[in-house]
């Protein structure tokens, strides 16, 4: 199951982890969004144990949103030893998303 991030959490469960992360930036309100979470989800059990998968409503933390460059929704931010080495925005296909994680991540 996705880390829910928070401001609160976000320093320890994105700054200080030991894997590659990919927070998924969502709202409740937005369908693609919607769609794509069993899609976060099948790739996380698939790929759960190379890649911390997170995720951020973007209406209950806009200050981070506003950190990680969001300006709209769903956004993947993929980030490595705390740094932003990726980001891709929209609704996309499993096995499209499979393919920006890895390049970004490795």
């Amino acid at each position: 199951m996705a880390t829910d991030i928070t401001q609160e959490n976000s320093e320890q469960e994105i700054g200080q982890s030991s894997l590659p992360v990919i927070l998924d930036v969502y709202a409740t309100w937005c369908g693609p969004c919607q769609q794509m979470m069993p899609i976060v989800e099948e790739l996380e059990k698939e790929l759960g144990s190379k890649y911390k998968f997170a995720k951020l409503n973007v209406d209950e933390a806009r200050d981070l949103s506003i950190k990680y460059g969001v300006s709209s929704v769903p956004t993947f931010v993929f980030i490595k030893n705390n740094e932003v080495v990726g980001k891709e925005t929209g609704y996309m296909s499993k096995e499209v998303l499979q393919e920006k994680i890895e390049a970004a991540l490795g």
